[in-house]
């Protein structure tokens, strides 16, 4: 190797930043490939001539070069000179390429207009997330995926609704042009068929003049496997391993292949730090929810000790605690489905750091009591325990949903479907369905539904199946019913702040008559508090008598019975209810229901 001139390496090293970087003076390209004997960037730029453009060894593992006659759009390459060969890699920082088996391009984050919109993400006991897969969400031609653009045209809808924060399936660069996104070739590339970088930021600009916040999936618990230019990157492996970015030992096994990026590796601990941190600098990205974080913190997802991988929650906890610090009120959301304390407690505490985690207990428990088909096998006791659990003491480290890509595929279906097993517009489906919503939309935690929820959609999730919109207007009354739950859920009309706050009191949990009645509140009192009643049996009762929180009358907010939300519902006479007084439940006085079959009253007082 060349002596390289001590004021040449200087001056390279104050163009910072891995990958091509724009600059006045042309491109600035740095890779990491410490086993390299040489490196050259080759491109558009110089006829993808290795001998063109030799990079300069940093004596660091890194590669650097500025390329004066380069600049935004050019495709581009590393030549990587191994003991076995030239190696042609994609950048492992490429921004944008032509696609996952194809070149980088260089792409310039400066170059977006933002137009200085000033969003600011709603407190987290305020938002709703509806999560989205863009290439289902909106496909408008047959054989095409849809995009970020046909997805926009979808925004006016959910902002009707009352949706303030899209969750989005993973959107990295994935091989081929349909994928649920959990095998992403290219981390820091946006998938070339949903619109690149530009497609994502104009969604994300779009979503915010609606007032919608936008949180990304990502993956770090395993990368590829295929389409893989990361797998031994400058020639070097143990083991058949991955290289320099992955385990080369037994903790690179995953599910998805042995593909664990090496979290005890300092170079691929910035990297990942470097990704997670992007989307929130340069995206303007409102969280992060991050998929199966048990295979991040243990090797096999099993608990024991022996398999904890300590490089990759401490890992973790950098990227947790660095956006806590840099980023306020942004949220990292963790998929452990373990429920464990641990995974959403402080870095400060010993925990991972973690706003909220997806609640394995809240949808296992519900769904069950909403599916099971005999109303005595329904278990009140468990569906108690899921509206009443807490990690570390906060309603709001918890994302509960009866549907999510999970729930609703790989052998299981849409909750509607699992009820029906054949049509879903019958009257138990519907019943249960809207059921399970309003349990969502009014215990504590932070709600979340799936694409397609409201339409009553009867097919499992899979990334060859778009959305039917056709059913919008099939289905418009089972649409407005989740409308008008987030709208209180939100506290749209100033009368139900208590479904924004932390506390629950279970009044009646009743395993006889497969009641539960429950007090909701913030601060409590008009406004306040809400008493939500539901019956999980199809029994309806006429003279039900149960102990309320307050004396005076208490106005009818929602009826999940109504014959608006469905020709099938029975729209029984349910009427605003006066206190009596007497004690009921350890409460001075109470009411008699009326509750009909399968169905979530809301009520709150005004002043």
């Amino acid at each position: 190797m060349e002596n390289i001139n001590t004021e040449d390496t200087a001056t390279l090293q104050n163009f910072e930043g891995m990958g091509a970087t724009c600059h006045p003076e042309g491109v600035h390209y740095r890779v990491w490939a410490p086993n390299a004997e040489s490196v050259s960037v080759v491109g558009t730029f110089n006829d993808w001539n290795d001998q063109a453009n030799p990079m300069q060894s940093e004596e660091n593992g890194n590669w650097s070069l500025l390329v004066e006659n380069s600049k935004e759009g050019d495709e581009y390459k590393f030549a990587i000179k191994t003991k076995d060969g030239v190696l042609m890699r994609n950048d492992p920082y490429a921004l944008k390429v032509t696609n996952s088996a194809g070149n980088g391009v260089v792409y310039n984050h400066a170059s977006f207009d933002w137009q200085d919109s000033n969003f600011q993400m709603p407190s987290w006991n305020e938002v709703v997330i509806y999560e989205l897969h863009v290439g289902t969400f909106n496909a408008k031609e047959e054989n095409h995926v849809g995009n970020f653009y046909t997805a926009i045209e979808k925004l006016d809808y959910l902002q009707g609704l009352g949706i303030n924060a899209i969750e989005l399936m993973p959107s990295s660069e994935f091989p081929g042009d349909r994928s649920w996104g959990y095998n992403p070739s290219n981390p820091f590339a946006i998938e070339s068929d949903y619109g690149g970088p530009e497609g994502l930021k104009d969604f994300v600009k779009a979503a915010h003049e609606h007032g919608i916040a936008v949180i990304l999936d990502v993956v770090y618990n395993h990368f590829g496997p295929s389409d893989l230019d990361l797998w031994q990157f400058d020639g070097w492996s143990e083991n058949g391993g991955g290289g320099i970015y992955f385990y080369n030992d037994w903790k690179s096994e995953t599910p998805w292949g042995g593909t664990r990026p090496d979290y005890g590796r300092g170079e691929v601990r910035q990297y990942i730090h470097d990704n997670a941190l992007m989307w929130l600098r340069e995206y303007r990205i409102d969280g992060l929810r991050m998929d199966m974080v048990v295979y991040i913190r243990n090797v096999k997802a099993d608990g024991n000790p022996g398999n904890d991988l300590k490089d990759g929650i401490s890992l973790m906890q950098w990227i947790n605690k660095d956006i806590k610090e840099q980023f306020p009120n942004r949220i990292t959301i963790a998929e452990d489905m373990h429920s464990l304390d641990f995974v959403t407690n402080s870095v400060e505490n010993g925990g991972m750091g973690y706003g909220s985690q997806w609640d394995a207990e809240f949808v296992h428990s519900v769904r069950d009591a909403v599916i099971t088909a005999n109303d005595q096998d329904r278990d009140i006791p468990s569906v108690v325990s899921a509206i009443t659990r807490k990690y570390n003491t906060d309603s709001f480290q918890r994302i509960i949903y009866t549907e999510s890509h999970d729930e609703v595929s790989n052998g299981q279906a849409r909750v509607a479907e699992e009820i029906a097993d054949g049509d879903v517009n019958n009257w138990y489906s519907k019943k249960r369905a809207a059921l399970g919503v309003a349990l969502v939309m009014t215990a504590p935690g932070i709600p979340m539904i799936f694409q397609g929820q409201p339409l009553l959609e009867d097919k499992w999730f899979s990334d060859s199946d778009p959305i039917d919109w056709s059913r919008l207007d099939k289905f418009a009354g089972f649409a407005s019913l989740h409308r008008d739950l987030i709208h209180l859920r939100r506290n749209w009309f100033g009368v139900t702040e208590g479904l924004q706050g932390q506390d629950v009191q279970i009044i009646r949990a009743d395993n006889d008559k497969k009641v539960i009645v429950m007090h909701r509140y913030k601060d409590g009192g008009p406004k306040d508090s809400v008493v939500v009643v539901l019956n999980f049996s199809t029994e309806t009762f006429d003279d039900y008598k149960v102990g309320f929180p307050r004396e005076g009358s208490w106005k009818l907010r929602f009826n999940s019975d109504k014959g608006d939300y469905d020709p099938d519902f029975s729209n029984l006479g349910v009427f605003d209810v006066e206190t009596m007084q007497g004690e009921f439940d350890n409460l001075q006085q109470f009411v008699s229901l009326q509750i009909p079959p399968y169905t979530a009253l809301i009520y709150s007082q005004e002043e």
